[in-house]
């Protein structure tokens, strides 16, 4: 999505697929840049998404769910631990953990660590435990929530920051986090804008959406990509939508999407879920 100058006026243009084809619409702005340029651009970036990709993602809805119902108990019981050993080696591996995807089926299954930092095999164990969390989680998803997370991840290997916002400046390759002077300040705006939209916005881009202004806020001293990445497990679980693994193989496209404006993460974060379950359309 781009801002479009022509003959002193402004515009907001967007390309997307529309069956098929590409399509380029404009929403005219005026002889001036709005203020609330970003909420405009959410509202268009909403206009263009067509009922194609909302009777898609209804499709991966409704058809997981037909899937799931088949399953024995004794089945479903596999397959969430399954998906809580590579939901957890995918996200470690992104932070740097040295765990391999076998090894985190041994702790999580077998409670057997390899040969490896016993940090690593730490929040890995404690990472399956709080992803459970999360998913049977019954409290609305609020800044506390966060904080006790935070703390279960990382208690056992770095309780100097285990449950607390950072009160010093972070950066995160080129990007400088916002001053630790602000974070209460932004939290509360997050979770003000949740509040909000929780019950309305369609519940990928909801998941989209808080993922990114969280990163960006990047609250904590460490693991906030864990954190986020849970955020998105936990919407997507309440709304009854299939979860959405960001893999480690894949993690520069992730990284360049969180690099770009935050409609841009939605519309990767919308092709990322179509190729994930792109059997259930």
């Amino acid at each position: 999505m781009n801002i479009i100058k022509r003959s002193n006026y402004y515009y907001l243009g967007h390309s997307f697929k529309k069956k098929g084809e590409t399509v380029y619409r404009e929403r005219y702005l005026g002889k001036k840049i709005p203020r609330n340029i970003d909420e405009l651009k959410e509202t268009f970036l909403r206009d263009c998404l067509n009922e194609e990709v909302f009777i898609k993602l209804r499709k991966i809805k409704s058809n997981h769910q037909k899937e799931w119902k088949q399953y024995p108990e004794s089945i479903k019981k596999k397959a969430l631990l399954d998906l809580a050993i590579d939901f957890t080696y995918n996200t470690n591996a992104i932070e740097g953990s040295t765990i391999t995807l076998d090894e985190t089926e041994d702790i999580i299954k077998r409670k057997m660590g390899p040969n490896k930092p016993l940090d690593d095999i730490e929040e890995t164990k404690n990472h399956s435990k709080v992803f459970f969390k999360a998913l049977n989680e019954k409290k609305e998803l609020s800044s506390s929530l966060l904080l006790q997370w935070h703390k279960e991840l990382f208690s056992e290997t770095k309780p100097d920051i285990a449950g607390r916002l950072r009160d010093y400046l972070v950066r995160v390759g080129s990007y400088r986090a916002p001053d630790w002077q602000d974070i209460n300040a932004l939290i509360k705006d997050l979770f003000e804008w949740y509040k909000k939209n929780r019950k309305t916005m369609h519940a990928i881009e909801l998941a989209a959406r808080t993922h990114y202004k969280f990163e960006k806020i990047h609250p904590f001293g460490d693991g906030n990509g864990r954190i986020g990445r849970l955020i998105i497990a936990y919407i997507l679980k309440k709304k009854k939508y299939p979860l959405l693994i960001i893999e480690y193989k894949k993690r520069k496209s992730y990284y360049h999407a969180l690099s770009k404006e935050e409609n841009g993460f939605l519309m990767y974060f919308i092709r990322r879920y179509f190729s994930y379950y792109k059997r259930y359309i």
